[in-house]
């Protein structure tokens, strides 16, 4: 008598297919945030990484110079002023160098010559300094040279209307005898020292984060850009560099009520070209690499509108791809993270060297 054998089944019907596939999209949904933040949070670590380094390499200039380094090291030239220069004085990330172990890039700068003189521009200009660029930067090059840009700003101060250059890196003296490089700068300046600082250097911010600027196109406030250009404000209705905390809460309002299409057109250069060049500051502006204290970070960049040259009302915003705010250097080495949330009165403060305010630990 035949006997039927019976036959087993092999593989997956479809439905069975379908549904182990929907289980694994649904396991990646819920990964890939997970992963996606691990990365962010190990860019973040490095990003403090980066500032602890520039904090270990400013007390290693202090030690030396007894101040903080000067926003411009060569600002002034003898005698009379030459096209030599140019108008990018070398800034105060090439004074850090050799603290840093760059001594090497250190030894190549020539402070006789600008940053964008071919003595400087062909050799130190075109070097990639790591400890300068945050890994959250989702820009892949700087706008004029590939290598060169940075995303770390010196603290030049607080609003302008309170206290004009009130931060930790600031213009040096002009000397007697000597013929200035740029024009806007005042001349009751010199360099910080610790000794200055009576805010208490943990509670004055040296470095934050600013988003490498973009140099060519109209962008809007609405756009993906915004962070990376600055806006024009009419001075309308806002008060010359006299108004104290009045001006200043004036312009910040100004700059944070300015329609979201409100373009860049206009602005020179889009206002100031964020992290372009590491090695140079500006001589008659403050571009490249500071920042200051009167929006909040991430907040909008603004310029005021026919305003007197040298009154640094402007607001230069830190910014950052980080979530939620952006990681500042203190003046004693240590970093935090400050977030957008910060109101205003605490953001100021923290920009000052010897305001006098008065910060509590759970307002940061």
């Amino acid at each position: 008598m035949a006997v039927g054998l019976s036959r087993k089944r092999v593989g997956f019907t479809l439905i069975e297919l379908l549904v182990v596939i929907a289980i694994i999209a649904v396991l990646i949904a819920l990964l890939l945030p997970a992963v996606q933040s691990a990365r962010e949070a190990a860019r973040r670590a490095q990003c403090i990484n980066n500032l602890k380094q520039l904090g270990l390499g400013l007390h290693n200039y202090v030690s030396q110079q007894n101040s903080f380094p000067p926003l411009c090291g060569n600002m002034w030239e003898t005698g009379p002023a030459s096209p030599a220069m140019g108008n990018w004085p070398l800034g105060w990330a090439a004074s850090l160098l050799p603290n840093m172990e760059q001594q090497q890039i250190a030894n190549a700068a020539n402070y006789s010559f600008g940053a964008d003189q071919p003595a400087n521009f062909q050799t130190i200009c075109r070097a990639r300094v790591a400890t300068f660029i945050c890994p959250s930067e989702s820009l892949a090059q700087g706008p004029w040279l590939a290598s060169s840009w940075m995303n770390y700003a010196g603290n030049i101060g607080g609003p302008a209307s309170m206290a004009s250059w009130s931060g930790i890196i600031i213009p040096m003296r002009e000397e007697p005898g000597r013929t200035r490089v740029g024009t806007n700068y005042p001349n009751n300046l010199g360099t910080v020292g610790i000794q200055s600082v009576t805010d208490g250097t943990s509670n004055t911010v040296a470095f934050s984060e600013r988003l490498v600027g973009v140099a060519s196109g109209d962008f809007t406030i609405s756009s993906a850009n915004a962070k990376r250009v600055v806006f024009a404000v009419p001075s309308a209705g806002v008060t010359a560099d006299t108004g104290g905390v009045v001006q200043a809460q004036a312009f910040v309002a100004a700059c944070r009520s300015l329609p979201g299409t409100t373009s860049t057109a206009g602005t020179t250069n889009n206002g100031w070209i964020g992290g372009a060049v590491w090695a140079g500051s500006h001589a008659n502006t403050l571009r490249f690499n500071t920042y200051s204290h009167v929006n909040s970070p991430n907040g909008i960049s603004c310029m005021a509108e026919n305003y007197p040259p040298g009154q640094a009302i402007d607001a230069m915003s830190p910014s950052s791809n980080h979530s939620g705010g952006v990681n500042a250097g203190m003046a004693d080495g240590s970093v935090r993270f400050i977030k957008d949330s910060i109101s205003l009165p605490t953001w100021w403060a923290l920009g000052t060297r010897a305001g006098g305010e008065v910060i509590s630990a759970d307002s940061l």
